[in-house]
């Protein structure tokens, strides 16, 4: 069989169709990755390119706590985007998968057109509605309460307000993909097999949608830690993270190895967790992990 494939493999007709993809491949990603991974080693004078191929950056780089301190927030802020969004998604996705049948697609409309509005318009939408004298502090004081008393703008709590926003979407349809190919034959089977609907829950429904509760955090993890239109507006750049770091590096120090080098630190970073956790849940699913 191995053979059978190895020959299927050099056949000439499969390797001219797997062509495009290898060369948009090696043009989009490993050629731009490559020369990313060169630029570290060279240096900046006089807001100019010099290539001097020399560790000077990257010694920067590693002997600055500062750096680390910024890349450990914005882990800690994109797995705290990634719990919040689970969580909020699940039941939106369950009801939209099991209650709401008669008008899942308009809710799914709905979502895809808040989904796909400008990024930076929501974003400032959020700060006219959460500013001192915005629509938020107006409405309550209507109802009572005291004045200011939305006042966690330009905090980290805003920043992942805005953040769990605009990825909340990518849990919702993820999720609700893996709830809606669960076969409803196995939940009536538990049922008859004298399971309660929470246990029934528990041991079917929810292991039957781990993909898409995996799938979901993957892409919201990864998206989490480049965010940086955030930080800068909802959190005021009062605690910036990884991506707002590398702009500013790249944008307003005009020190381009340095930031090529903060940014390839965070994707190996990054990449390198959600390595880490796929190891481990493949380990539990072995039985190794208990």
């Amino acid at each position: 069989m191995d053979q059978a494939i190895d020959r299927r493999w050099r056949d000439p007709e499969l390797l001219f169709k797997a062509l495009p993809s290898v060369v948009l491949q090696t043009t989009c990603f490993l050629a731009p990755l490559v020369m990313t991974f060169i630029l570290t080693f060279q240096r900046t004078r006089d807001f100019q390119l010099r290539w001097t191929w020399d560790l000077t950056v990257w010694t920067d780089v590693f002997s600055k706590p500062h750096y680390w301190t910024i890349l450990g927030h914005t882990l800690f802020m994109a797995i705290a985007c990634v719990v919040i969004c689970i969580v909020l998604a699940f039941p939106i996705a369950y009801g939209l998968a099991t209650r709401f049948k008669a008008i899942e697609n308009e809710i799914k409309i709905l979502i895809t057109f808040a989904f796909i509005t400008d990024a930076t318009l929501k974003t400032f939408g959020w700060v006219l509605f959460l500013d001192k004298k915005g629509a938020a502090n107006y409405l309550f004081a209507h109802l009572g309460f005291p004045p200011d008393i939305v006042a966690f703008l330009f905090t980290d709590w805003a920043t992942m307000l805005g953040m769990v926003y605009n990825l909340l979407p990518f849990a919702i349809f993820t999720i609700y993909l893996s709830i809606d190919n669960i076969d409803r034959s196995l939940i009536l089977a538990a049922y008859d097999a004298g399971a309660s609907k929470f246990r029934a829950h528990w041991e079917v429904t929810l292991p039957l949608c781990k993909p898409g509760i995996w799938a979901g955090s993957v892409l919201i993890f990864l998206l989490g830690v480049g965010v940086f239109l955030e930080p800068k507006v909802l959190g005021g750049g009062k605690s910036p993270m990884s991506a707002e770091l590398i702009r500013q590096t790249f944008e307003t120090r005009v020190n381009w190895p340095l930031g090529a080098a903060l940014t390839l630190v965070l994707m190996v970073v990054a990449v390198f967790i959600v390595l880490l956790f796929t190891r481990m849940l493949g380990m539990k699913r072995a039985g190794f992990g208990t």
